[in-house]
C-alpha cells in the first residue's frame, strides 16, 4: 500500500475510532474495530472506491454492528456485567464536542441506555447525533432505506430521552461544586446531605469493585446514600484491596465530573456523575481494572493539580 493511501487512511482514524467508541463503548474493541477496518482498506480495490471517507465509515461501522451481534456481546449485555469504558478528558477518542448532541452521546449515561437499543438503532442514532450524518448517507452506510433510518433514529432518541436521568447542558464549575459537596458528605457520613444532594429519579450503578459476579444496581435516594456512604467509608480491607490509601480527585471524564481514587499514580476506581439542576442524576462506579486502561494511560499524561482528598 502507498503512502497517499496509508495518510489517507490516518487522516480518518481519530473519526473512526470515535465511532467505533460510541458504538461499542469500549475502547479497546473501537481499536481493534479500527485495526480491521485498515487490513480491509489494505486489501481493497481502492481505485473502485469513490468517496474513501464514506467506504472506511461503512466498513468501520458494520464491524461494530457484527460485534454488537456477536455471541460475547450478548452474553456481557444479558448477563448484566458490562458498563461503559470510561474515558479522560482531551482523548482523542471521544470525538467531537461542538454541539449538546456530540457531547452527551459520549457521556456514560447515553453509552449506558445505547445498550438498550437495537444494533441498528444505535448505530442510526450515533451517526445522525454525534456526526450529524444525513438520513440518506446513514441509510447508504447500513444498507437500509431512508425512511427506515429516519425511524431507527426517532425511535432512539425517544427512548434515550424517556429513560434519560437528567440530561442537558451543565456548567462544568457547577457541576464540580455539586461533586465536591458530595464527597464531602459521602466521606463524613451526613447521609442526610447526601440524600438531599440526589434528585428524586436517582440511579446508581457499579461493577461492585470488579467483583461483583453482576452490575449492582440502586434506584431511590436513601438506598444511593446509603449505598454511596458505604462505598465511600475507608476500611482496611478496601484499602488491602485498593493497594494502598487512596488520593481522591475530581477531573472530568467521558464530558461529567468524576471522583477518581488513585494510588501510587494509578487510578483504581473511577466514580462518574450525572448532575441536573445542581443535584446529582446518575453515579456509574467503576473499578475492574480492564475497565479503567486507557484511563490511567491518559492519567499518567494527566497534571491533575491538588486532591479533594490526600489519603482516603
Amino acid at each position: 500500500m502507498d503512502s497517499a493511501a496509508i495518510d489517507l487512511f490516518e487522516a480518518s482514524r481519530g473519526r473512526l475510532a470515535s465511532l467505533a467508541y460510541r458504538l461499542l463503548g469500549s475502547a479497546a474493541d473501537a481499536e481493534d474495530a479500527v485495526q480491521d477496518t485498515f487490513l480491509r482498506w489494505q486489501a481493497a480495490d481502492r481505485g473502485y472506491v469513490e468517496v474513501p471517507e464514506a467506504w472506511l465509515t461503512k466498513v468501520v461501522t458494520n464491524l461494530c454492528l457484527d460485534r454488537l451481534r456477536s455471541a460475547r456481546a450478548r452474553h456481557e449485555r444479558a448477563a448484566g456485567v458490562w458498563l461503559p469504558e470510561p474515558l479522560l478528558e482531551g482523548d482523542p477518542m471521544l470525538g467531537p464536542a461542538d454541539t449538546v448532541e456530540q457531547r452527551e452521546s459520549v457521556s456514560l449515561a447515553v453509552l449506558t441506555l445505547l445498550e438498550r437499543l437495537s444494533p441498528v438503532e444505535r448505530a442510526a442514532y450515533v451517526l445522525r447525533e454525534a456526526f450529524s450524518y444525513p438520513h440518506a448517507e446513514i441509510a447508504g452506510i447500513l444498507d437500509i432505506t431512508e425512511s427506515a433510518s429516519q425511524q431507527h433514529v426517532h425511535r432512539a432518541r425517544r427512548r434515550v430521552a424517556a429513560e434519560r436521568r437528567g440530561g442537558g447542558e451543565v456548567d462544568p464549575a457547577s457541576a464540580r461544586r455539586v461533586v465536591e459537596e458530595f464527597l464531602a458528605a459521602a466521606s463524613s457520613g451526613r447521609t442526610e446531605r447526601l440524600v438531599a444532594l440526589l434528585t428524586d429519579d436517582v440511579t446508581a450503578v457499579s461493577d461492585g469493585a470488579g467483583l461483583a459476579r453482576r452490575l449492582l444496581r440502586f434506584t431511590t435516594r436513601e438506598r444511593v446514600a446509603s449505598f454511596v456512604r458505604a462505598g465511600f467509608k475507608p476500611t482496611p480491607a478496601k484499602r488491602r484491596l485498593a493497594g494502598g490509601s487512596a488520593a481522591m480527585y475530581i477531573a472530568p471524564v467521558n464530558g461529567s465530573p468524576a471522583v477518581l481514587a488513585v494510588v501510587d499514580g494509578r487510578v483504581v476506581g473511577a466514580v462518574v456523575f450525572d448532575v441536573s439542576d445542581g443535584r446529582v442524576a446518575s453515579l456509574h462506579g467503576i473499578a475492574a481494572a480492564d475497565r479503567l486502561g486507557r484511563l490511567n494511560e491518559a492519567w499518567r499524561q494527566h497534571e491533575p493539580g491538588a486532591p479533594v482528598i490526600d489519603a482516603w
